[in-house]
This record gives C-alpha cells, sequence and structure tokens, in this order.
C-alpha cells in the first residue's frame, strides 16, 4: 500500500510548521544540485585559465565560496528548514562543450533530515554570484535552471535522469 502524500511544512489545521525529525533515524545524507548559467559569448571569451579576473576578484572562486556560506546559512535563509551542520559542500564550476557555466553543489551531512535544501541554495547563490560578477561587462545573462540531481538518505533516494 502506497503512503498518502502530503505537505509536510503544514500542519493538520493547514498552518505552517517545522517538521518534527525527532524520532527519525540519524543517517548518512548527501545531496546534488546543479544550476546553469548562460553569459553570453562575449562574457565566455574573457574567462581564461579556467576563470574571469575582475576587479571583485576571480569569478568562479569568489562563486564557490558564496555558494559554500550560503550553503551553511540555508536556516537561516529558507522558513522552516532545521539548522544543520553540514560535514561538507563541495561546489565545482566549469564551462561545458555548449559554453553553459554548470555548477554543481554536493552536501552531505550525518543527521535525521536531509540536505536538498542547503545544496540547492549553494548552488543557487553561486549563480547568483557569477551573475553579479559579469553584469558590469554585460546584463545578457540567464540562470537557466536549478535543480536537485540526486538526494541519498532518508525515507527514499532519488537521482535524476539526466
Amino acid at each position: 500500500m502506497e503512503e498518502e502524500k502530503s505537505f509536510t511544512h503544514l500542519n493538520k489545521e493547514g498552518k505552517p510548521q517545522m517538521v518534527n525529525v525527532g524520532a527519525k533515524k540519524v543517517t548518512t545524507r548527501t545531496a546534488h544540485a546543479q544550476s546553469i548559467v548562460i553569459v553570453g559569448d562575449e562574457i565566455i571569451a574573457q574567462f581564461k585559465g579556467n576563470d574571469i579576473q575582475t576587479k571583485k576578484g576571480p569569478v568562479f572562486h569568489t562563486a564557490v565560496i558564496a555558494g559554500t556560506m550560503a550553503a551553511k546559512k540555508t536556516g537561516e535563509l529558507i522558513p522552516l528548514c532545521h539548522p544543520l551542520g553540514l560535514d561538507s559542500c563541495s561546489i565545482d564550476i566549469h564551462i561545458d562543450q555548449n559554453d553553459r557555466i554548470i555548477i554543481d553543489c554536493i552536501c552531505s551531512l550525518h543527521a535525521k533530515t536531509g540536505v536538498e535544501m542547503e545544496a540547492l541554495t549553494g548552488a543557487s547563490v553561486a549563480a547568483l554570484t557569477i551573475y553579479d560578477m559579469c553584469k558590469a561587462f554585460s546584463h545578457n545573462i540567464s540562470i537557466e535552471q536549478t535543480r536537485l540531481m540526486s538526494k541519498t538518505g532518508g525515507k527514499q533516494d532519488f537521482h535524476r535522469k539526466q
């Protein structure tokens, strides 16, 4: 028999609540989120040595730091998220064969709740940082998507089919 789905952040009266994870088991939780940024040929041409050097600093290196900081602060940014002490947060940024900037954020910890929101927040803020650092050169930038690629631990694992 399939379990009935419901929005866990609403109580029986339909009011917002933080999910009670007190009875859950501590397990290893991981999540991989990805954002894609399109900056156009003008900005792509500025990349040398896998980064762009700007007056604000190297774009990709700064985006990695910003994304990591954001992942660590997810509980403060997203209402009803549990504050989590991440065991790790890894952000990789590269330009693919179609000149798209691919941001992969992988978070993990041992806890009673998952880290999907931390990975999604890390990837999103890294994308926003790239936008911020490149907008002086051109506003022809778009953040195409941010999505969960996979998660492990908890009730069920999830792996997006590419």
